[in-house]
């Protein structure tokens, strides 16, 4: 493990220190406006690349063994944030935001490895936070217990890897680029760009704490704004709930769904001329209580030809259509054109909140640099309630609505959403969930209570743990602004009592004053699934089923939290008392991807041949798909990291530039394997023509590696013909 992380620290060094695959730059002070202040911290901002493979690997999110990986459409990035007092340095946090579904701890703890060992005292366990944008697009098979791991057939070392390493380097930028700045916070609101996707369970909240708020859904979107000591602003850290769920089920191209599309258009329009990941300018768009939000936000409905519910809303209570699950699918707004097109509008209201907030004269951020982080045993923990009522909570189990899924991600068989009833929802599963995992025994049904069990997974330790029974808690604070980070995806009301609570502890404990601000970020560090008020928990629907310490999760997590506050205080020194870090698991891993044995071009052709070309008889326009097909190999042979599978190249004064790449959203790079048996392979590259794209003479560049049977790896590169864009 050691030899394993000096590795990574020496790879991410040597990347560091390497010119990245673009360049490009630009002024921004002019374009999104000056702050004039001083410069009470000390803040760096960096991103870099962490796509894991993009074939042949399951995906992470919707947990289905059919959607595996098929090419690229965006490469998923980590954006790191380094806030230091600039009065004592060494007083800093990291925040890195991740275009991955969720945190992990053992991605985390190769992290903190890494960075621990090449800046001793600065970056710890306790002051660095792994915090994920949750979207369900990206690559699978890197969290460290076993339940997530069964759809990508156990581990991916190679993904693992590919976080690790671009994480390390994101921080590494950011460290590299420290320089004296200020900080301010402002919030707005936006309202098209969620929806919650379990309202029956919402309106089992109190009544009069739900008339306390105008939306079953938060709204607000808080932005944490970077300047330099000028006043030019560096980039933004800004906070919203929404699933990462725009691009759904069926896609099999990896992508950054609606946060990672925010951050390219934010920062493309910032620095235009610059490649996306060699801009300077960071956007980050992180998560909040993102349990039971949707991006689907015309509604969840049947698709069900041929019955007469078909186009009909699905049912309230269960998101049933003829009784059965597999039928009932959100929409988002682009509903009628694409799921990429719903991406980029969910986006986009994410950025005209962002436009809205970086326009405007916000609130400085003026105070100590402080963090405060511990583990928490949630197995049989008890604590006591507000009421004086001692509680406790449960080690792991799924309900059996969690197999039921959601509006988003429909499950199968005949699970449904909001069912707790003893009788068993599926006959099949309750001879077998035994061989699953351990039949839970009286204690555990009365911990889980109402919440019929259908995997006790945390009673499953072979071949190691299914699900984590100790979570990471921790808060950073600058100045008077306090992030949660929280280890699992609270719903809309679990997310504000958590705030509140905190929030009337900061300041009835006098760490901050009345203006204080409070956010979520998560599900981060560890995965520890959902987190449902106990009311919402009573209903069982998918968010309450897949609350795995039972019905008194949110409030342990209060009462943890709350606890703690005493630690962000000004003077404060020391960290709390801990329960024991959670145990190793990586070591452990197994995985059943095959490798790569070998790529072959095929008789009479050369790998990056062209197969079919582009049209050359007549220009295309704007709208048009430009598309080449080429001799490929497998990309699972090197991930290019900080590079591309693929550039649009435009001849500029008798030279080729290039203007696209595989992390464009106009381009998309998709894999064939046409002979397993013979190793031969092909690649599509398609280019849809942007809106405004200078007319003159382009071309296609697919850049590949091959594996042969015996010997190495080797780089190679296909041209298709010159096309030209009237």
């Amino acid at each position: 493990m050691q030899l394993i992380q000096r590795g990574l620290v020496c790879l991410t060094a040597l990347l560091a220190s390497a010119s990245v695959f673009f360049s490009g730059g630009a002024n921004h002070a002019n374009i999104i406006g000056v702050q004039a202040a001083s410069a009470p911290y000390l803040l760096g901002l960096g991103i870099a690349d962490i796509t894991g493979p993009v074939v042949e690997t399951n995906m992470m999110g919707y947990a289905s063994l059919a959607q595996v990986d098929s090419g690229l459409h965006m490469r998923q990035r980590s954006r790191a944030f380094i806030v230091a007092d600039a009065a004592n340095s060494s007083n800093r946090i990291v925040f890195i935001n991740a275009d991955i579904a969720m945190g992990d701890t053992g991605v985390r703890r190769s992290i903190v490895s890494a960075l621990s060992e090449q800046f001793p005292g600065l970056y710890t366990n306790e002051n660095i936070a792994l915090s994920s944008t949750h979207q369900h697009s990206g690559v699978g098979g890197y969290l460290e217990n076993l339940l997530p791991q069964i759809t990508a057939l156990g581990y991916v070392k190679q993904t693992a890897d590919a976080i690790v390493a671009g994480t390390v380097l994101a921080v590494q930028r950011a460290h590299a680029n420290l320089a004296p700045g200020k900080l301010s916070v402002g919030n707005t609101t936006v309202v098209d760009g969620n929806r919650n996707r379990s309202p029956s369970a919402y309106l089992a909240n109190p009544a009069e704490e739900r008339a306390r708020y105008q939306f079953d859904q938060d709204k607000d979107f808080t932005l944490l704004r970077f300047d330099d000591a000028s006043g030019n602003a560096r980039g933004f850290l800004s906070f919203y709930p929404v699933h990462g769920t725009s691009i759904y089920e069926n896609n099999t191209l990896v992508s950054s769904d609606n946060k990672g599309m925010a951050a390219y258009l934010y920062e493309s329009s910032v620095e235009p001329d610059a490649m996306p990941g060699n801009n300077t300018f960071v956007a980050g768009f992180a998560q909040s209580n993102v349990g039971d939000t949707s991006p689907n936000t015309l509604g969840a409905f049947c698709e069900s030809p041929g019955q007469p519910w078909d186009g009909q809303p699905c049912d309230f209570d269960h998101s049933t259509c003829g009784n059965k699950t597999e039928d009932c699918h959100g929409r988002g707004p682009g509903f009628r054109i694409s799921d990429f097109e719903s991406n980029r509008i969910i986006a986009q209201h994410q950025v005209d909140g962002a436009k809205t907030l970086m326009s405007q004269q916000l609130t400085p951020v003026t105070g100590a640099v402080k963090w405060v982080h511990t583990y928490m045993n949630m197995s049989f923990r008890s604590f006591t309630l507000p009421n004086g009522t001692t509680v406790q909570t449960c080690p792991p189990a799924m309900g059996f609505s969690f197999a039921g899924g959601t509006t988003d991600g429909p499950g199968a068989f005949d699970f449904i959403q909001g069912d707790n009833s003893s009788m068993p929802q599926n006959p099949f599963w309750e001879i077998v969930k035994g061989a699953v995992t351990p039949f839970p025994d009286q204690q555990q049904i009365d911990c889980q209570f109402p919440k019929p069990i259908l995997l006790n997974t945390g009673f499953a330790h072979v071949p190691y743990e299914w699900s984590p029974n100790t979570v990471d808690i921790q808060m950073l604070r600058i100045g008077q602004f306090v992030i949660l980070v929280m280890p699992g995806e609270l719903t809309t009301m679990s997310g504000r009592r958590l705030r509140e609570a905190v929030r009337a502890k900061l300041i009835s404990e006098g760490v901050l004053g009345d203006n204080a601000y409070v956010v979520i970020a998560g599900p981060a560090n560890t995965y520890a699934h959902y987190v449902a008020t106990p009311e919402e928990y009573s209903v069982q629907r998918y968010e309450g089923a897949s609350t795995i310490f039972g019905q008194w999760t949110l409030d342990s997590y209060i009462d943890k939290y709350s606890s703690l506050v005493s630690f962000l205080a000004d003077h404060a020194t020391g960290q709390p008392t801990s329960d024991p870090a959670p145990p190793e698991q990586t070591s452990k891993a197994i995985s059943l991807q095959t490798p790569v044995v070998f790529d072959a071009a095929g008789l009479g052709h050369d790998f990056g041949d062209v197969l079919t070309d582009v049209r050359t008889s007549s220009p295309y326009t704007a709208g048009e798909a430009v598309i080449a097909t080429f001799v490929g190999a497998n990309p699972r042979n090197n991930l290019r990291l900080e590079q591309t599978f693929l550039t649009v190249d435009q001849l500029v004064n008798g030279q080729w530039k290039a203007v696209r790449s595989d992390s464009h959203p106009s381009t998309t790079y998709q894999w064939t394997r046409t002979s397993t048996i013979l190793g031969t392979s092909t690649v599509n590259i398609t280019w849809v023509i942007e809106d405004g794209t200078p007319a003159g003479t382009y071309r296609l560049t697919y850049f590949g590696d091959s594996k042969p049977l015996i010997g190495n790896i080797t780089p190679f590169v296909g041209h298709s013909s010159n096309f030209t864009i009237s």
